[in-house]
């Protein structure tokens, strides 16, 4: 219908109902039945035009969409992950090879890691290097109320991908489901019957490839829960490939920066590399995110170049939010000094030169922080790198109870962070509990091994602060007045303190 055609409608109904209220007809059953359908045909417009059924219209909201030109070099990060998901790819761009040496073509990749690692820019690069048509979907798309839908629309997805490689003469066809946790969590018997559907489905397209027909079709999947998937999925001639896309290393984080770098006009004392350094844990979505708010500081600085110091803020932006106007009692400023000068000082002790700042502006929901510099890239940690961690998680608190002889609200989060860190040494076995199974030890156990490692590691940093009580007094003005100490001032400071601590010692 036009538009004009609409406007005609929307105006005639009611002059005709008041026509045949006039001739005393009865218009009360006209109205029910009007309301009902304009009621029905705003519901299939809210869902896309899906409609209840099986046919044309139950897969219009998984629309197929046609990525931009993408290849794995404009990938950062990812590098063995990349030469996996090639390798994988290799039935699709050799085929001839492939059938010399018997290999059994593969049906399904899964792409499985934390958030912001790159899984959906991987399967837009797999498209393009195969050259392949690619249709993507999100595993909400298939959730439905009505039965049924759900499996319908796994059909016309699937249906989808043939026609439109039929259509633009191509071989092959990726279909890219994001989230697929959402249809393809374990079946457990419950009343979930429509998720079940849609998985069974989905199991039976894939069964149904013949990787010898054309067009040729490849799914990859991607989520962050592999361990809540079902079975069925990941077993060998489904999902034959699991390839895991991990937080990016030092070299990987330094090849994203430079590749969100090129559209933004760096200073020349811009330096990369110790961003990388500091941004350690960092996915390719938050180091895109470090330049892109740099950027904002560099515009609202009225700047031509982003400059270093616009990387460093964007960074504490990034892991803990903007700077808030919480303005903190006199009190209330001089506490949180104490506080995060405990953390600075015991950090600098246990791991020298590893603080970046010391900070007074309240960001996120921090009244003050410490910011650290990264150790190398680390994922294996001794029980001593493990309690120097917890020393300086506890060191706020300790500072506290040093300077005013109890503890604030504000140590909470520490805590939360140390009795992790307790947990972690517990299961791996580097407690006086040995090598056992928490669900077999007893809570009460457990509390006692937990208390006794943390009251141990407290009266430690306990014993240090107090050592080096000299530098709360020569810091505590400048972080008031500046709120702001950067690393390398914070470190002459504590110097100093060791060079008055030497005649005591000798």
């Amino acid at each position: 219908m036009s538009k004009y055609g609409k406007e005609i409608a929307i105006g005639a109904a009611p002059v005709l109902f008041i026509f045949l209220a006039f001739i005393k007809v009865n218009i009360i059953p006209l109205l029910f039945t009007a309301a009902l359908i304009t009621a029905v045909l705003y519901m299939m417009k809210s869902r896309g035009g899906s409609g209840i059924g099986i046919g044309a219209g139950a897969g219009t909201r998984g629309k197929s969409r046609q990525p931009s030109y993408l290849s794995f070099d404009q990938i950062g990060g990812q590098e063995r992950a990349k030469k996996e998901l090639v390798e994988a790819l290799d039935f699709l761009v050799k085929q001839e090879e492939t059938k010399k040496l018997g290999i059994r073509p593969l049906k399904g990749i899964l792409l499985t890691g934390p958030p912001g690692t790159g899984k959906t820019l991987m399967a837009k690069a797999a498209a393009h290097h195969t050259n392949s048509v690619y249709i993507a979907a999100s595993g909400s798309e298939f959730v439905e109320m009505y039965v049924g839908v759900g499996a319908s629309r796994i059909r016309t997805l699937f249906q989808e991908a043939r026609t439109k490689a039929q259509k633009e003469n191509k071989e092959n066809a990726v279909i890219f489901i994001d989230e697929i946790d959402v249809i393809g969590g374990k079946r457990d018997g419950g009343q979930q019957r429509e998720y079940d559907q849609t998985l069974n489905q989905l199991l039976t397209e894939m069964d149904g490839i013949h990787t010898n027909t054309t067009p040729r079709i490849l799914i990859i999947a991607a989520t962050n829960r592999k361990e809540m998937l079902d079975p069925a999925l990941l077993r060998p001639g489904r999902f034959d490939r699991h390839i895991d896309v991990e937080l990016p290393d030092k070299k990987g984080r330094l090849s994203i920066l430079n590749i969100h770098a090129q559209n933004k006009p760096l200073d020349e004392a811009a330096d990369l590399e110790k961003i990388a350094e500091q941004t350690f844990g960092f996915s390719g979505a938050q180091l895109e995110s470090v330049l892109n708010e740099a950027a904002i500081y560099a515009l609202r600085g009225q700047q031509e170049t982003v400059m270093q110091k616009d990387l460093l803020a964007a960074i504490d932006k990034v892991m803990m939010g903007e700077q808030t106007d919480r303005e903190a009692t006199q009190e209330e400023k001089i506490r949180v000094a104490y506080h995060e000068l405990g953390h600075a000082i015991i950090a600098e002790l246990v791991r020298p030169d590893s603080v970046a700042q010391v900070s007074l502006r309240p960001r996120g929901k921090a009244l003050g922080y410490v910011r650290h510099n990264p150790p190398q890239d680390q994922y294996l940690y001794s029980k001593e790198a493990i309690e120097d961690q917890i020393m300086i998680a506890l060191a706020g608190a300790a500072a506290e109870e040093i300077i005013y002889g109890g503890r604030s609200t504000g140590s909470s989060n520490d805590f939360e962070k140390s009795i992790d860190m307790v947990r972690t040494m517990i299961s791996s076995g580097l407690t006086s509990l040995g090598i056992v199974d928490l669900k077999m030890v007893p809570q009460q156990k457990l509390m006692e091994v937990n208390n006794a490692i943390l009251d141990e590691l407290m009266a430690r940093t306990k014993e240090l602060l107090t050592k080096h009580r000299i530098v709360f007094e020569q810091s505590l003005d400048i972080l008031l007045k500046e709120e702001v100490i950067s690393g390398q001032q914070f470190r002459d400071l504590l110097e100093g303190s060791k060079r008055h601590l030497e005649p005591v010692l000798a």
